[in-house]
């Protein structure tokens, strides 16, 4: 696919996905290597074009640029957005919130502290992005150091096997101490994504270096 059919697709799906406003969105492409720019209202749409964007095949890399330029409204203020963030936190039975602080800061959040599961860091980023107000996240939380596990490596192949959206061939996994490498060569964002998810579901991994390339 050369660049200018690729950038119609691109601008095709951004329209097609109901969550996205992409009125104001700018796309560029060069030999697969995808710029967004413009402006939306929410963090939680800038993150839905960049995986939108990701999706497509063809795709090889993106470099996201979109502003987000929250509608002045009540509840936007940063004492208002931190007094919501730790309420959906509250609310939410994956996420431990006693043991997560949240820091406010001209519409960005900051989240520190430990959890147990990549899953629950997850979460608790996902359930504040979408707060009104919010410009972005900045997701510093931790996972607790658990019992090393011997077989880690062996795990994470046997679950990539199991996948049937996934070449586990082309995908070589090298495990030092409680860091897992991930090299080799994909065909999509999504092949690479279920792989980093298997990586930070083997319990012992505390960080996931994906070095995998799309191809």
């Amino acid at each position: 696919m050369n660049d200018l059919s690729l950038r119609q697709s691109i601008m095709d799906e951004l329209e097609f996905q109901p969550e996205i406003d992409a009125a104001n969105i700018g796309v560029t492409v060069d030999n697969g290597v995808v710029t967004l720019t413009g402006h939306v209202k929410s963090y939680a749409q800038k993150v839905s074009a960049e995986r939108a964007v990701k999706s497509i095949k063809g795709v090889r890399a993106v470099a996201e640029e979109i502003q987000v330029r929250p509608m002045k409204s009540a509840g936007t203020a940063d004492d208002a957005i931190a007094s919501r963030a730790l309420n959906i936190l509250t609310w939410s039975s994956d996420i431990p919130e006693q043991d997560i602080k949240v820091i406010v800061q001209k519409g960005w959040i900051t989240l520190e502290g430990e959890v147990d599961w990549q899953y629950q860091k997850e979460t608790a980023e996902m359930a504040v992005r979408k707060l009104s107000g919010v410009v972005g996240v900045d997701n510093r939380l931790v996972l607790r150091p658990q019992v090393n596990v011997d077989d880690i490596q062996r795990r994470i192949e046997e679950a990539l096997k199991r996948n049937a959206e996934v070449d586990a061939k082309g995908i070589h996994i090298k495990v030092e101490g409680d860091v897992v490498k991930l090299e080799g060569k994909v065909h999509l964002w999504r092949e690479r994504q279920i792989a980093e998810r298997a990586a930070w579901s083997v319990p012992g991994v505390r960080q996931v270096d994906d070095h995998l390339r799309i191809a």
